[in-house]
């Protein structure tokens, strides 16, 4: 019997201490399950000053790889990119990873001077229903930069603007270009934000940029982020116009973003969303090459300059020759038999079509079937069309015209008057 105490005994410890254990294995067990919370409070968006010094890097010309990838979802593990994050902060809540902050802190400082740019068409133009694309807030008088297509065929009274946070306000057109493809729209209302203009020399190949805009048109300000894919380029537009200069992206560039800004990493509009192409090479036989992820944005120096015209004068002054040319190509010089003063098959240049009657070109006696080669030495070619060229020039300024005519070289002096409206 007294075995059999002990025994009993023996058994009631260890129980016991079993017992003592199941504590500390469930208090183990709940320290290593720690939910990690799902939905972080956000903070509050930063001054502007605060998100450019928080915002890396400082200078627009550095390059900083940004994963563009959701901004707030807590898994507990790496990121998609595969790069390992840092550990959640004590209590579990989540932080965005590094790469991605700047980011982030660019669309909340800018995002709210964004707005979608509503156009009710005016049906006397052939057109009947509404546009839509982008624009942004570029000072606290309420001027906003768009694309001049997004407003074109506006109605009277037809141009309004959504704001971020969804209120709404009738917008006033201060001035158009069509050739920059620019526009300036004007809100009388407290805005809630603005922009800051930057410097597109700056720009640098491989550097991170951001596009805000009302993708689709569909009133809600969407977030791309990719890079500058290249700098100097040109685009060919539907009326015959050539627009140089411009700053190609691979950030996704969709209908509706059209007037929205180009970010860098300090939060500055770099550049102004024109344009993108897409090429499907789909076609039976169709041999082109397919082409996905090109979309264009005009740089912001020239944003500036133009801008700053539309608003002191509502116009932008262009200079004027007066005539309508087609490009030069070795086809059509064969074609027309066009040589140049030394028996040679032209292969670049203007061929004038008209004249305009008392334009500059008509007074210097430039006439129809001349081959302009040159403005002041500055040949024209495929990367040189005549309407790029002129608008190195000032309204009033003479011009020396270096030209073919029946096989002869001639070199005729043109006083440049001004573009009148379209």
């Amino acid at each position: 019997m007294r075995n059999r105490v002990l025994s009993n005994a023996h058994t009631l410890r260890r129980v016991m201490a079993v017992l003592m254990l199941i504590p500390l294995l469930a208090a183990a067990c709940s320290m290593s399950n720690l939910p990690v919370a799902k939905n972080a409070k956000p903070t509050p968006a930063p001054t502007q000053a605060a998100a450019q010094a928080q915002a890396t890097p400082a200078s627009p010309g550095q390059t900083t790889a940004v994963k563009n990838t959701p901004t707030a979802q807590a898994t507990g593990s790496g990121s998609s990119s595969g790069q390992q994050q840092a550990p959640p902060a004590q209590g579990g809540a989540w932080q965005v990873p590094a790469e991605q902050q700047a980011v982030v802190k660019v669309v909340e400082l800018v995002g709210p001077a964004v707005v979608t740019v509503v156009n009710k068409l005016d049906a006397s133009s052939g057109f009947s229903g509404e546009a839509r694309g982008s624009g942004v807030i570029i000072d606290s008088d309420g001027h906003i930069i768009t694309n001049n297509h997004v407003i074109e065929g506006a109605a009277r009274d037809g141009l309004s603007v959504i704001f971020s946070n969804g209120d709404s306000a009738p917008a006033t057109l201060v001035g158009a270009d069509v050739i920059s493809d620019l526009a300036v729209l004007k809100i009388d209302r407290q805005v809630p934000a603005t922009a800051t203009l930057g410097n597109s020399d700056n720009l640098k190949v491989g550097e991170t940029v951001i596009a805000i805009g009302s993708a689709l048109g569909d009133f809600e300000n969407t977030v791309t982020v990719g890079v500058i894919s290249g700098l100097n380029r040109t685009l060919g537009g539907n009326d015959g116009t050539t627009m140089s200069n411009m700053i190609q992206t691979d950030a996704a560039i969709n209908h509706g973003n059209s007037g929205g800004p180009l970010l860098n990493l300090s939060g500055e509009v770099v550049g102004i969303d024109a344009a993108v192409v897409r090429t499907t090479g789909s076609a039976p036989g169709d041999q082109s090459d397919v082409a996905e992820g090109l979309g264009f944005a005009i740089p912001v120096n020239t944003v500036k300059s133009i801008t700053s015209q539309l608003i002191t004068s509502g116009s932008v002054p262009r200079p004027y020759l007066g005539v309508e040319t087609r490009a030069m190509s070795p086809a059509i010089a064969s074609y027309y038999n066009l040589r140049d003063d030394k028996g040679n098959l032209l292969e670049s240049g203007a061929l004038v079509r008209s004249v305009v009657q008392g334009s500059a070109a008509d007074k210097a006696g430039i006439q129809p079937g001349d081959v302009i080669l040159s403005i002041n030495d500055v040949p024209l070619d495929d990367n040189h069309p005549l309407v790029n060229v002129l608008i190195n020039f000032q309204p009033g300024q003479e011009v020396t015209v270096k030209l073919i005519r029946d096989g002869k070289a001639q070199t005729l002096k043109a006083t440049l008057g001004t573009r009148p409206n379209p």
